[in-house]
């Protein structure tokens, strides 16, 4: 038995307290306001947290640190709370202002503190269900890999490891980005030929992304960037390709995005993306990042995808 704190008590956040303590390890879950957090949560319907998870305000004693906030929070979270090593980076996407990866972002902000990510196709209410998944560990610390797979890992929750963690990030992050276009074209009604080829040419700019900042193309086939891109565009549970839907339906980005609700990475990874990217030719990704600023409309930014010129795969 290990002590897990888990620091955020949204969908995801509470999914894998409920994992854990199935596990049989002692769970402590962060909340902001612990006295907002039910034992049931409302963004997780039926989910009951077990009686192995406390519901907390304080950074407890750990073995391990399950870090389950948006992107854009990581860097204050981790330097205000400073919380005990190893850290496990439950997080999607890059750091607007910076560019940055989730494990670029901690060791600026935690330097020296061991951590890896989890990252893959889960949606948190199958997770908190105990329905089968897969995931990975990604880091450069075999060893901590290892232990963390061994801690976290379950026959309905197969957790693979990954030495690649640039590229197991950025699949991660750019998927989100390509649900989005993928939505916005099944709301345009395009069909489904043009949603087959907007998935596989922005699996193309996802390798190629990958590759270009020191990652492996094989990543982006694996869990962590195919597995992701599947899951991610399969429907409207996805709350990426939801907003691409109701973009692609004519509703305003304001209107998708209300204050309070969920936070959907892809759109302040679109733009992170070209940051960290600039010369890496990403005509989906840009696309959609151009879309979110509202520099196009829907007809023009699809226009620009299918007037690019013929080439070879």
């Amino acid at each position: 038995m290990s002590d897990v704190l888990v620091l955020g008590a949204g969908a995801w956040g509470t999914a894998l307290s409920v994992h854990a303590a199935g596990q049989g390890h002692r769970v402590a879950l962060w909340a902001r306001s612990p006295a907002l957090v039910g034992r049931e949560n409302v963004r997780l319907p039926g989910i009951v947290l077990p009686a192995g998870v406390t519901v907390t305000g304080r950074v407890e004693p750990a073995d391990v640190t399950l870090v389950v906030v948006p992107t854009q929070h990581l860097r204050e979270l981790l330097e205000r709370l400073k919380p005990p090593a190893p850290l496990l980076l439950c997080c999607k996407g890059l750091e607007l202002r910076t560019g940055l990866l989730p494990l670029e972002v901690a060791a600026v902000a935690a330097p020296g503190v061991p951590a890896a990510v989890l990252t893959g196709p889960n949606f948190a209410h199958e997770i908190a269900a105990g329905l089968p998944a897969a995931s990975v560990v990604a880091g450069g610390d075999a060893a901590l890999r290892a232990s963390i797979m061994a801690l976290l890992g379950a026959p309905a929750f197969r957790l693979y490891g990954n030495d690649d963690a640039v590229g197991a990030q950025l699949g991660g992050a750019a998927k989100n980005v390509v649900a989005i276009a993928a939505g916005a074209v099944t709301g345009a009604g395009l069909g489904e030929n043009a949603r087959a080829a907007l998935i596989t040419r922005g699996l193309a700019e996802m390798a190629r992304l990958a590759v270009a900042l020191g990652g492996r193309a094989e990543t982006v086939a694996g869990l962590s960037g195919l597995g992701d891109l599947m899951l991610t565009c399969a429907g409207p549970t996805s709350r990426n390709f939801a907003l691409g839907l109701g973009l692609g339906q004519g509703r305003a980005l304001a209107d998708l995005l209300p204050p309070g609700g969920p936070v959907v990475e892809g759109v302040a990874t679109a733009s992170a993306l070209l940051v960290r990217a600039p010369d890496v030719d990403l005509p989906v990704i840009r696309a959609v990042a151009d879309l979110l600023a509202g520099r196009v409309g829907l007809p023009e930014a699809i226009g620009r995808l299918l007037s690019r010129p013929m080439k070879n795969e």
